[in-house]
């Protein structure tokens, strides 16, 4: 039956339906005028007439052009100009042979071809959907999954409206719920609203649920872990979730983009807010310069840049690889822009110089630095080397070529550093601060906390350790850190940049900070095991220089508001008289001597806040860098 439909929708076929409908319909019309005396006033005439404009019309509308299986508002506005224009041809024919024409008969004529002509292909549509579903369904009926929705709204409707549509999902959606009491026991394209979230774990059991899906794009992190733990607790149950709003482009939602719940819906804030007028007027049409732009934060800055039109994006990294993989993603996201790879180290002055001269980028975000902790208290020459004299040598250069916006990537650890990272992240600070105060250049720092998802954090090392089954290793009960998503950070960071009038110290609200241990424990759980009893977690104790609570600000800063709600500025005093070239030399010197334990002192005596204790001198003393 389906395979006889397809064929009437070929152009011959549908033809000749059209040219039958529409005398029917002329016929018809002088019957609604007449009723039984319409013969006395119908002319044979009318047939060959009608009929041959009809021929004339139809092919010259384009009507059989169209795929009519997929017909929707274009199509029903070219059969309504058809059966208007076919009938003021008509009108036109009887006025010229001045044959007796009732007034009525072109509009009820309109009126039915319009019907009969949108009826017949609807008509077909709707039978073989019907068809193709019922074929479809047949064929999957038993693997069918039953599905619950939490959330009747755009989200929820834009899913069970696919569903439907796509039969071959193989899945049942056999419940809404909704916190809005105005909705329950109201039907969303025939499924019940069957009460709030705290109805989900009855729900669940009276329907056998194997699937729910929240479609809340808009729910913070705390609502999708309640809504995450009342479905976990029947086991074999799979909870999916929509994207939050930040990560849709056009606000729609499609069933190809559910997926697991991740770890960052439990942490999802309100999306940011762009200023975008303050953002393109630093970026569009200028070059922009990006330093380790393949890293987590790097590379996410390129991609953020690149929706503002620079003239040019400079990806500066000396990792190759992952340059060139950025380099392939922005070519293909954005044929139109500009990319120049460049492999180079921001300790290399020479080769940082040429990139520089040769290319004069308007505006750098430097985020090249090492920044693990556990690392650099074992390399802490390293971490002076990048962190330290790699930023003075970019935003030495900056100033130097004339760059008008130097935006400096820092971190949470810069507050009383109890590490070497955290100590050389605030005196590259304090170096972007002292430039700024003898510089045309506008130099600023943006500071945040932990961000998920990046290369080395605590998250992918957690998801090793569930794949291997366990133990998840957390360092102390207590300990707490700072999160934001990735694109987060890098939105609020190109945002404090169009902010900057040079000297700042920019802080990102970073929201409440999160139990390390509660976040193993949600990873294990949306892992599908039960923490405690399938993965254990594994207290080691905190590792040389880690603390147990980050801080933002140091108790002698305060901070200012600014004009976007989600970054403050911190009262920091000016580095001004900072003697910067002689700090710098003391800093090569010990290099040179590659005497660890001395390297790490004259660090803590151009960090005050910074202060090594004597177990951390012994180590350094051991190593030689």
């Amino acid at each position: 039956m389906l395979e006889i439909i397809k064929k009437i929708y070929r152009r011959p076929f549908m033809a000749a339906a059209d040219l039958l409908l529409l005398n029917i319909c002329l016929a018809l019309s002088y019957y609604l005028r007449f009723e039984g005396g319409w013969l006395n006033y119908f002319e044979l005439s009318y047939i060959p007439v009608i009929t041959v404009i009809g021929v004339i019309i139809f092919n010259l509308s384009r009507l059989y052009n169209r795929l009519w299986e997929y017909a929707s508002i274009g199509e029903l506005i070219s059969v309504i100009k058809t059966g208007v224009i076919i009938n003021l041809l008509f009108t036109a024919y009887n006025f010229f042979w001045q044959q007796p024409l009732p007034r009525s008969i072109p509009l009820l004529n309109t009126v039915l071809l319009i019907f009969g002509l949108g009826g017949l292909r609807l008509s077909l549509r709707l039978l073989s959907d019907y068809l193709e579903q019922k074929s479809t369904r047949s064929a999957a009926e038993k693997d069918r999954t039953s599905v619950l929705i939490v959330g009747a709204g755009d989200a929820g409707e834009m899913i069970i409206r696919e569903m439907k549509k796509h039969p071959e999902f193989a899945r049942d959606v056999v419940a809404l719920v909704d916190d809005d009491p105005a909705k329950q026991g109201r039907k969303l394209h025939g499924i019940e609203v069957k009460g709030g979230r705290e109805d989900l774990p009855r729900l669940i059991e009276e329907h056998e649920v194997e699937e729910v899906i929240i479609a809340i794009p808009s729910a913070p992190g705390s609502e999708v872990k309640e809504i995450f733990n009342l479905a976990s607790r029947h086991e074999g149950v799979k909870v999916k979730t929509v994207p939050g709003v930040y990560e849709l482009i056009n606000g729609d939602v499609s069933i190809d983009e559910l997926r697991e719940v991740r770890v960052e819906d439990l942490l999802r804030r309100d999306p940011v807010q762009l200023h975008t007028e303050n953002i393109s007027s630093y970026l569009e049409g200028h070059k922009v310069m990006v330093t380790g732009g393949g890293g987590s934060i790097g590379s996410e800055l390129c991609r953020q840049v690149a929706e503002f039109n620079p003239s040019e994006l400079l990806v500066l990294d000396i990792y190759e690889n992952s340059t060139y993989l950025l380099l392939r993603e922005l070519r293909n996201k954005f044929p139109g822009l500009k990319v120049r790879p460049v492999v180079a180290n921001v300790q290399d002055e020479k080769r940082l110089e040429n990139v520089f001269r040769r290319h004069r980028p308007r505006v750098v975000f430097h985020a090249a630095a090492h920044k693990h902790v556990p690392l650099m208290e074992i390399n802490p020459g390293e971490a002076v080397k990048n962190n330290v004299l790699g930023t003075y040598n970019t935003a030495r250069l900056a100033d130097k070529y004339g760059v008008d916006r130097f935006v400096q990537i820092s971190t949470d650890k810069a507050v009383n550093p109890t590490n070497i990272m955290g100590a050389s992240k605030r005196a590259a600070e304090m170096v972007i601060q002292d430039m700024d105060c003898r510089s045309d250049t506008r130099f600023m720092a943006v500071r945040f906390g932990n961000v998920l998802g990046s290369c080395g954090s605590v998250v992918p090392i957690f998801k090793e350790q569930i794949a291997s089954g366990g133990p998840v290793t957390v360092t102390h009960r207590e300990v707490k850190r700072y999160f934001m998503t990735i694109p987060e950070a890098a939105q609020l960071v190109i945002q404090a940049g169009s902010q900057g009038e040079g000297g700042e110290v920019f802080i990102l609200d970073m929201g409440e900070p999160v139990k390390i241990i509660d976040l193993a424990r949600d990873l294990i759980s949306l892992s599908g095991y039960k923490p405690g009893e399938d993965i254990e977690i594994e207290i080691t104790g905190l590792r040389p220089g880690e603390k147990l609570f980050e801080e933002l600000m140091s108790d002698i800063e305060s901070s200012q508001v600014t004009e976007h709600e989600r970054i403050y500025i911190s009262d920091l005093e000016d580095e001004c008289g900072l003697e910067l070239n002689e700090m710098i030399n003391r800093l090569e010197i010990g290099l040179e001597k590659q005497d660890a334990a001395g390297l790490v002192q004259e660090l803590a005596n151009i960090v005050e806040s910074y202060q090594p204790d004597d177990l951390q001198q012994k180590r350094m003393r051991k190593r030689i860098q």
